[in-house]
């Protein structure tokens, strides 16, 4: 086996971040398998130097894929990525590293890298934001509803993330960038290839994240995991209008998969795009009408209220844990701060 060479360019890479992309491109290994890998050698750089004798005792593995960890096809294609992402302006964050969005903790296979597109918010455990999400066929109440409940949310201080698709999502981050906000979008394709393309120009006013390599266009099959990270960016997920099943209902389920509360506009009876809210509502979905509702639910202060303070980062972090109620030992367990500092 062998450790990935370093980009021939200027590029500067943290060589774990660069060996994490290396297992990501390594065929047969998802999220789960290249964590396993990394808990059991304790990091990214010692799985390609570890023997494969070794390897194989790490559970739930295939003999393939081992055999396929060290050679020079993955290593070559993540020093290629490196370039590429950093000639595209965008910066990729690898899981365990410096910068990853710790609220992604909450999914059960975490992306191993993401790449993203502008300046990423810190996004604690819990943080404050809200996925808003719905149909692309949206009425024109509901256009109209959901650009003002993520208005009122961008006042109160609160990230809107949704999946940049025309309707719903798009009406949340035209809002959100509008009020003056952090919009975050989530692609099912690479960040060069921003699906739809009419969005392109929204989201350079945002950030955008993926999962995906440059160059990786739209697929159907992407889409569902691309709602996952909406669900798991989010304190809780809105869903304003959508059918019994579509994008929007498979979000709230990540959501709740996630322990993340679900938020649910109510609809006409009888009318289909009212039919997955309605479905939300009876299993407990917390009713909503106005951001006030999503506001209240977490204890967070409402539109109008002063701006986020500029803290130290670890100040800052704390700031954001205390969006909800929290004793001391819940933010030591959280925050990792000893009870002096805090």
């Amino acid at each position: 086996m062998t450790v990935p060479s370093t980009p021939s360019s200027s590029v500067h890479t943290d060589p774990e971040l660069l060996a994490l992309l290396t297992l990501r491109f390594t065929p047969g290994l998802g999220p789960r398998r290249v964590e396993s890998l990394r808990t059991f050698c304790g990091s990214a750089q010692k799985v390609l130097s570890t023997p494969l004798t070794e390897l194989r005792e790490v559970p739930g593995m295939d003999v393939k894929a081992l055999q396929a960890i060290g050679t020079a096809g993955p290593a070559s294609k993540a020093a290629q990525e490196i370039e590429r992402a950093a000639e595209y302006g965008a910066t990729l964050l690898g899981r365990g590293l410096e910068g990853y969005p710790e609220a992604l903790e909450s999914l059960g296979n975490p992306p191993a890298v993401i790449w993203v597109s502008g300046d990423l918010p810190l996004l604690a455990a819990v943080p404050r934001a809200i996925g808003v999400v719905g149909t692309r066929k949206a009425s024109t109440h509901a256009l109209h509803l959901t650009g003002q409940i993520s208005t009122d949310l961008t006042r109160a201080g609160v990230i809107v993330v949704s999946g940049l698709a025309r309707g719903i999502d798009t009406a949340a981050h035209a809002a959100t960038v509008n009020a003056g906000g952090v919009g975050i979008g989530i692609l099912g394709s690479g960040l060069d290839q921003m699906y739809p393309p009419e969005n392109a120009g929204l989201s350079r006013r945002m950030v955008v994240i993926s999962e995906y390599p440059l160059g990786t266009s739209p697929a159907a099959h992407n889409f569902p995991q691309r709602n996952r990270l909406i669900a798991a960016l989010s304190a809780g997920t809105l869903v304003v209008e959508g059918e019994f099943k579509s994008g929007a209902m498979i979000t709230a389920t990540h959501a709740l998969e996630c322990g993340r509360t679900v938020f649910a506009v109510p609809g006409r009876a009888g009318d289909p795009l009212a039919q997955g809210p309605h479905r939300l509502l009876r299993e407990g979905g917390v009713l909503t009408e106005t951001a006030q509702d999503i506001l209240n639910e977490f204890g967070w202060n409402g539109p109008g209220a002063a701006p986020m303070p500029d803290l130290p980062p670890e100040q800052q972090r704390l700031w954001e844990l205390l969006a909800q109620p929290a004793t001391l030992d819940d933010l030591q367990a959280q925050s990792g701060l000893t009870h002096a500092q805090l």
